[in-house]
């Protein structure tokens, strides 16, 4: 998969810089009670949002709703490197629901 840094974690937002591996990715997944947006900062990320699978390179920002299916996946030869900002009301793991994840985690 790759590295993930949290870098704030505070009571309305939390900050984190993720890195992704050439061929892999993140689970599918959606929160309940937070929304993010997503900044690339190295590679091309393939972003899928409900479904629809678009490629977002260097300096796009990709804006997911709270409750949106989402997923980064790194089909290229380098890393892909980008900002996750988050902000509602809860920023816990547990509020994740995954649909596929290649790390077996529920």
């Amino acid at each position: 998969m790759g590295t993930i840094f949290v870098l704030h974690d505070e009571p309305t937002y939390k900050l984190k810089r993720i890195e992704v591996d050439p061929g892999g990715r993140l689970s599918y997944q959606y929160p309940h009670k937070r929304s993010e947006a997503w900044t690339i900062l190295e590679g091309v990320g393939s972003i899928t949002l409900d479904g629809d699978v678009k490629d977002h390179s260097k300096g796009q920002t990709v804006l997911i709703p709270q409750g949106v299916k989402h997923q980064i996946e790194n089909k290229g030869q380098e890393k892909v490197v980008f900002i996750e900002g988050q902000t509602g009301s809860y920023f816990g793991e547990d509020d994740i629901v995954r649909i596929e994840d290649d790390y077996n985690r529920a």
